[in-house]
């Protein structure tokens, strides 16, 4: 049975160091059903993925790689990657780690809950069914802390809002102005999440389980929580002005 995706789901893999994992991880999105083609974004990581991707592209047509100059930022490298599928003429555009804490076969489930209906579709370890293995103390911490200031700062219904496992609709991406975005790390994953329910987008979780990382070392940095944090305060001045108008339309609404 041919997949409703055949040929029009983009996954992006922004990397920088991981050649250990690479090869295995294309290799079982590509064998996942509906031609499910992969953007591989490189950041010129210095243990030749980059080379490596290279390769992998050069056996596959459904691969492409988009290298850059240097360590860019995991945002920008998301934006890169829209751009393109945007521009290929993708309609449904997913993003994942690199490192297997996201599994390729959970892609499916993403994809169909986004043919239902929803507009963004996040692979979550904090709904019924998700779960957390082999994260150290800290890192559980640092995650759960930063959707609880999400939740409360901005209103953000998502339960998981920092994770990258996700798969948006064409109209998203065409609808929110990206250039506009200001996070550059980890961060964007809040923004992106605030400004989809804030644009009114449908927005879906599915249960997944994240796996800490075997192979490699972590990105996660104290710089980039700091950026989350201050992306938050940030995005919480700006609510202010549109709830205090949405506020004044529901109390002038009901006299």
């Amino acid at each position: 049975m041919t997949a409703f995706w055949q040929g029009q789901a983009l996954m992006i893999v922004p990397t920088y160091n991981e050649r250990e994992n690479l090869p295995a991880l294309v290799g079982r999105l590509r064998a996942l059903p509906g031609d499910v083609h992969v953007l591989i974004v490189d950041d010129n990581s210095p243990d030749g993925t980059g080379l490596m991707a290279d390769a992998i592209a050069a056996c596959d047509p459904g691969v492409t790689v988009l290298h850059r100059g240097g360590k860019l930022g995991l945002g920008t490298a998301y934006r890169a990657g829209f751009q393109y599928g945007l521009s290929q003429g993708y309609q449904f555009l997913c993003t994942m780690d690199a490192d297997f804490s996201h599994s390729p076969e959970s892609v499916p489930a993403l994809l169909d809950k986004a043919a239902s209906g929803y507009d963004l579709v996040i692979g979550s370890r904090y709904v019924a069914g998700g779960k957390v293995v082999g994260s150290p103390p800290l890192r559980k911490l640092i995650s759960y802390v930063a959707n609880w200031l999400a939740h409360l700062f901005l209103g953000v219904t998502t339960h998981d809002c920092t994770a990258g496992f996700r798969c948006y609709r064409r109209r998203v991406l065409e609808t929110i102005d990206l250039d506009a975005i200001f996070s550059s790390g980890y961060s964007f994953l809040i923004e992106m999440a605030f400004l989809c329910q804030r644009a009114g987008f449908r927005i879906g979780e599915v249960p997944i389980t994240f796996v800490n990382r075997t192979q490699g070392a972590s990105k996660i940095s104290r710089s980039e929580i700091y950026k989350a944090f201050y992306t938050m305060l940030r995005l919480r001045t700006r609510a202010l002005p549109w709830e205090r108008m949405v506020a004044f339309y529901r109390r002038h609404s009901t006299t």
